[in-house]
């Protein structure tokens, strides 16, 4: 059964605001940013304000910004990486808004390269035809965005808080979002559990990588966003679509938690991947070779495993020399090295390791949840750009734009409402949570059941162990399963988990990043539609099916 509230106490203090953002991630830190003319201001971030998984990202942000390119083909490019499930209302949102909303990311002191003339540099990565990826530091693009934003920030009057971990949301008798309970620990901050009353949330919490053994996400990308919206009342949606990154430094058999990312950049600036023989297997499988969408090349490269039985591929990029890898690629270049691997004089070992979440919380095109006054973007929204694939650098361009659309959308909705002359009273919180030292098997489950390969008779043992990981003990909760930090966040673990298994049993096909074997083909007359997940009253999970009208995805 999955908890509707998380065990914890009543909250000790409480702060009021107009806005309350959760995340710091891009789209946190630009709704928290455009939100402010509209009211006051709270941001809620779960360690350090640049901890998410923004200051990551490598490759880049991805905008029609050449001469030669237009948002109509950025478009065309994400809807073939979608594999027919966009909303193409969405992507034209995307690619429509996304070069200015560069420029004004820019304008807020963001340094992108620039060419030998003064232009953005831009770069391939897989899936684009043109190149349109603006990068900065070589492969430092997250940390500069990060870096700016936080200037900004200093600059702005938005409260923060620091080392919070949210819990669940608040919401008044008619069921609207009024604000959130979460837990503090930080010096100089309000400690314990307390509660923040708002008029709006905007949830900005990142991905769940963390929910697999290996992933390419920092260690507080544990699913929180999506979980609270579940236990709030939320649909979610698209959840079996977690896509795994072709390109993962292989570092040994038995590698868990955050595993250092290979960029596609590498691929777009043309190095290859190959077997143990030096043959390029991905010549002839797709147009692109390794420049195909993700689930393309990481399909290529676990077929490939499989067939020679090698524990991991090869990605080539020698011939660049020194110069270059020094130049374009600083960071990955010194990750390597700290590995044991000299990209410069030997081929970088690498595996697909889960990555990206391309479902999340459904939103409208202003970031508006099922939840009245709950708001969504980034990683933690399904806007339906992505579809059943992420194309590449897709993903800072999407909380770019739609955090300024809900921005947007806030400053017309507050001006219109009245400020509540009261909140409703909060209690201590009641609800079972998921022992923490089942933490390993959740994700062992996940990797080896709900991963790159699936089939129903593993799906369904996913299905099975994770509810039987959340049974509560006979003599009673352990003592590491009474409310805290660490039960909190297995708990969210263990319901995004669920719903993903779920979701991922019920779509019986392969599309995009999610491979049945056992349903090896597309089926558009059945499954041309999304999967939505919502918690019911009895603490159960159900995933309904939506067909989308053809013209939605033509």
């Amino acid at each position: 059964m999955i908890p509707r509230l998380l065990a914890a106490p009543a909250p000790g203090w409480t702060a009021d605001t107009d806005i309350v953002v959760i995340g710091s991630g891009i789209a946190g830190l630009v709704a928290a940013l455009r939100c402010r003319p509209h009211g006051r201001v709270l941001l809620v971030t779960k360690a350090l304000l640049d901890a998410g998984s923004t200051r990551w990202a490598q490759g880049g942000i991805a905008a029609a910004l050449a001469p030669d390119d237009t948002p109509a083909e950025h478009l065309a490019d994400t809807l073939t990486a979608g594999v027919g499930l966009c909303d193409r209302d969405a992507v034209r949102v995307l690619v429509d808004e996304g070069p200015d909303a560069v420029r004004r990311l820019i304008a807020l002191g963001t340094e992108f390269d620039r060419s030998s003339a003064g232009d953005i540099a831009l770069t391939r990565e897989g899936g684009h035809h043109r190149r349109r990826i603006a990068h900065a530091g070589g492969d430092a693009t997250g940390a500069e965005i990060s870096r700016a934003l936080l200037a900004a920030l200093k600059d702005a009057d938005v409260e923060v808080i620091e080392h919070a971990l949210v819990l669940d949301l608040l919401r008044d008798a008619g069921g609207r979002a009024t604000g959130i309970t979460l837990h503090v620990m930080g010096e100089g901050q309000p400690g314990g559990v307390g509660a923040v009353r708002a008029r709006a949330v905007v949830l900005a919490t990142g991905g769940l990588g963390q929910v697999f053994s290996a992933t390419t996400n920092p260690e507080v990308s544990t699913g929180d966003g999506v979980a609270l919206a579940l236990r709030a009342g939320a649909d979610v949606a698209d959840l079996e679509f977690v896509q795994f990154h072709p390109t993962v430094l292989w570092l040994g058999e038995g590698a868990r938690g955050q595993q250092p990312l290979i960029s596609e950049a590498v691929r777009g600036e043309g190095a290859h991947l190959i077997d143990h023989a030096g043959g390029r297997f991905m010549a002839g499988r797709h147009e692109l070779a390794e420049l195909a969408p993700r689930d393309v090349v990481v399909k290529g490269i676990m077929t490939r495993m499989r067939e020679t039985g090698a524990s991991h591929m090869l990605l080539d990029g020698r011939h660049f020399g020194a110069r270059m890898w020094e130049r374009r690629f600083p960071t990955i270049l010194a990750a390597c090295r700290h590995h044991g691997i000299d990209p410069v004089n030997e081929p970088i070992p690498v595996v697909p390791a889960a990555h990206h979440a391309s479902g999340g919380v459904r939103t409208d095109l202003s970031g508006r949840t099922s939840v009245p006054g709950l708001f969504a973007c980034g990683e933690v929204a399904c806007t339906g750009v992505h579809g059943a694939n992420r194309l590449a650098s897709n993903s800072l361009l999407e909380g770019l734009v739609f955090a300024e659309r809900i921005a947007a959308a806030l400053g017309d909705e507050l001006a219109a409402s009245p400020v509540p002359d009261e909140f409703p009273p909060i209690h201590a919180a009641e609800g079972t949570l998921v022992d923490p030292s089942v933490r390993g098997d959740i994700q062992w489950t996940m990797t080896a059941r709900v991963g790159v390969l699936r089939r129903a008779g593993d799906l369904a043992d996913a299905v099975r162990d994770l509810d039987r990981l959340a049974e509560p003990h006979p003599a009673g909760p352990s003592e590491g399963a009474r409310p805290g930090v660490a039960a909190w966040e297995v708990t969210n673990l263990h319901t995004v988990a669920s719903a993903i298994a779920r979701a991922a049993l019920r779509r019986e096909e392969t599309r995009g990043s999610h491979w049945r074997e056992d349903f090896p083909d597309r089926d558009d007359a059945a499954w041309r539609g999304r999967l939505t997940t919502r918690l019911g009253g009895a603490g159960t999970l159900t995933t309904t099916y939506r067909p989308e009208a053809p013209e939605e995805n033509a």
